[in-house]
C-alpha cells in the first residue's frame, strides 16, 4: 500500500515462495525487491545471496521483524541494500527503499552506530555468542528452538539428518552448552523471546 501510493513507484509482483520469487524476478525484471527473512517456503537468507548472484541489477531490501542486532550485519554480507524493521518500516519503508534504489546502504540509526563501534575496536558493541554462528548453524538453531527434531529440521532445509547432528554439535562449541538438553533449553529460549518483539515478501 506504501509503495502503490508513490506516482513513481509500483508493485509488480508478490510471493511468500522462494522459488517462486526468483520465477518472478526473472520475468518481471524489478529493480527492487523486498525481502522478508520469513518465508513460506525457503530461507530469505540465502534467497537474498541467490538474487545478487543470479540478478546481479536488483537492488534488496531487508523488511523483517527478525532481531536487527543480529540480522543486519548478514543481511548485507548476504548481498542486501538495507535492512529495516517491520515496527519503523511504516513510516519510513519508502525512504529506505529510494535509498537502497539510489545505491547507499540503509541501516537504522542504532545499526549505523554499532557498526561504527565495533569497527572502532569498542568490544562492549561486540553482540553475543550467536554473532558467532554461521548463516546455516543459525537457521538450524531457529528450528531448534521451533521444536523441531534433527529429521524435521534436515527435511525442511533439504540436509541428512547425520549433518543436522554435526550442526548440532558446532552450536554446542560454539555456545559453550554441556549437552542437547541445554541446547533446546537456550533455543527455545531465544526464539520465545524474539516472538515478543515481533512474513511478507515483495
Amino acid at each position: 500500500m506504501l509503495i502503490r501510493r508513490e506516482p513513481d513507484m509500483e508493485v509488480v509482483g508478490e510471493s511468500g515462495e522462494g522459488a517462486e520469487i526468483l520465477r518472478q524476478i526473472d520475468s518481471l525484471r524489478p529493480d527492487l525487491c523486498l525481502l522478508d527473512l520469513s518465508l513460506k517456503s525457503g530461507n530469505g537468507l540465502e534467497l537474498c545471496k541467490q538474487i545478487r548472484s543470479r540478478f546481479p541489477h536488483v537492488k534488496v531490501l531487508v523488511v523483517s521483524m527478525h532481531d536487527e542486532t543480529l540480522y543486519a550485519e548478514r543481511v548485507l554480507r548476504s548481498g542486501a541494500g538495507g535492512y529495516i524493521s517491520k515496527a519503523e518500516a511504516t513510516h519510513k519503508l519508502i525512504s529506505a527503499v529510494r535509498q537502497v534504489l539510489s545505491g547507499e546502504v540503509y541501516l537504522s540509526q542504532r545499526m549505523r552506530e554499532r557498526t561504527v563501534a565495533r569497527s572502532a575496536g569498542d568490544l562492549a558493541a561486540e553482540g553475543s555468542l550467536l554473532d558467532k554462528l554461521s548463516d546455516r548453524e543459525l537457521e538450524v538453531f531457529e528450528q531448534i528452538g521451533q521444536g523441531r527434531t534433527t529429521r524435521e529440521i534436515a527435511e525442511k532445509l533439504n540436509l541428512s539428518p547425520k549433518t543436522i547432528e554435526s550442526y548440532r554439535e558446532n552450536l554446542k562449541a560454539k555456545l559453550n552448552l554441556a549437552n542437547s538438553t541445554e541446547l533446546t533449553r537456550h533455543a527455545v529460549h531465544w526464539v520465545l523471546e524474539r516472538t515478543k518483539g515481533g512474513g511478507t515478501t515483495d
